[in-house]
């Protein structure tokens, strides 16, 4: 079978020749400089683990955090590293105090396990989940807004909502929502998974109170690597998911909030370390840095989706300016079951044994859609997706 060729630059990764893997939104994909990197870190570590741990560990992790605070718009005191999103939607959820009668607010894309999070903290302190529905396909940003704050009361606590919703891939409009919120005395906490990286972000003067986000995927850092902001008013309330040494830590010249989330136990922090690493590679690709990989993504997202949406003979079902590198496209439906272990799709599995295509095809339940997801990187190239139009119209014509 003979497969596109990628892009020229996925010179930089050591992606399996024998795939046309189109789905970087899901984990990433490290390049190989970084991976060199994080091995450069780990013999360092291991030639005198407590000279590392002891004595140089905490101002490796204040230089990387001060690169991440740079690129995301605030100050690195008021960063903390998690191992993923979900880990930071855990640490703000469980750490907060919620009453019977409270409403938490979410909308109908949010990721699963983030939402998973969010209804075990309700049924654990009698709170109500409060379920925001936002359309899909969409016309315009103002149908998010207006959802979101259509379904707020008195009652309301805190919104827990996507930057860049998973299954749909939307860019929800997350300013607006934020400072429209906070004139009524409500928090939100935004789960910003794939934010990092493929948006510009400066989240000092977005204002929110919590934002988590994921460097492994849009920043292409190692597996394990992910953000928490916490707004310096609100971060004695936060707490990490574990307790260690800093909780009770004598030491004046550093927050408690910092003396408690740089170290919660002996763990590999090379994966956040790299952060630097990937920035500087990834700024050096094309011409105009970050923000020039950023348009090429969003473009080649763009180009890549309305390629499928003609081959499916459907209209585009969201507005360019709601997209990042993210991109899905509505299949028809079907109710054949999915695979017994994964659950993955038929027309998943069939892309993947047929034409060696990686790409997720979703089932979104809440308004029972079908859906394929596109997520460029600068490794992917247009032939890429044309072979999967090609593929994806002789699987739907079988």
């Amino acid at each position: 079978m003979q497969l596109p060729a990628p892009s020229p630059f996925a010179s930089h990764w050591d992606l399996a020749p024998d795939v046309v893997y189109l789905n970087h939104g899901s984990f990433g994909a490290c390049p190989r400089v970084v991976l060199q990197e994080q091995q450069r870190l780990r013999e360092r570590m291991e030639r005198e683990p407590v000279r590392f741990m002891h004595r140089e560990l905490e101002d490796l992790l204040d230089g990387a955090r001060a690169t991440l605070a740079e690129l995301v718009g605030c100050s690195g005191d008021d960063l903390a590293f998690v191992p993923n999103a979900t880990a930071g939607v855990n640490t703000v959820l469980r750490s907060l105090q919620f009453a019977p009668g409270d409403e938490l607010l979410v909308t109908d894309h949010e990721y699963n396990s983030c939402r998973n999070v969010l209804d075990h903290v309700a049924a654990r302190t009698g709170a109500r989940v409060v379920v925001a529905a936002i359309p899909f396909p969409i016309d315009d940003p103002q149908q998010a807004t207006d959802a979101v704050l259509g379904a707020c009361s008195e009652r309301t606590r805190l919104l827990l909502i996507d930057h860049v919703t998973s299954p749909t891939g939307l860019v929800l409009p997350i300013a607006p929502i934020v400072q429209a919120l906070a004139a009524r005395g409500i928090d939100t906490l935004v789960d910003g998974a794939h934010a990092p990286g493929m948006l510009p972000l400066q989240l000092e003067q977005l204002g929110v109170a919590y934002y988590t986000g994921n460097c492994h995927k849009w920043l292409c850092t190692p597996k394990g690597s992910a953000l928490l902001y916490v707004r310096r008013d609100r971060q004695e309330r936060i707490r990490p998911l574990q307790i260690s040494h800093g909780a009770n830590s004598p030491r004046r010249d550093r927050s408690r909030f910092r003396l408690e989330f740089d170290f919660t136990g002996t763990d590999d922090m090379t994966p956040f370390l790299c952060v630097p690493t990937a920035l500087h590679f990834l700024a050096s690709l094309l011409p105009g840095g970050l923000p020039a990989l950023q348009r090429h993504n969003h473009d080649l997202a763009c180009a890549g989706r309305d390629l499928l949406c003609r081959t499916l003979g459907i209209a585009s079902p969201a507005p360019d300016a709601m997209l990042g590198s993210l991109a899905a496209v509505p299949l028809p439906p079907s109710d054949a079951p999915g695979e017994p272990r994964t659950g993955r799709d038929p027309l998943q599995v069939a892309l993947y044994d047929r034409h060696r295509i990686e790409v997720p095809v979703m089932r979104w339940e809440r308004p029972r859609l079908r859906l394929l997801r596109l997520s460029p990187q600068i490794y992917q190239s247009r032939e890429q997706h044309e072979y999967l139009a090609r593929a994806l119209a002789s699987e739907l014509a079988s």
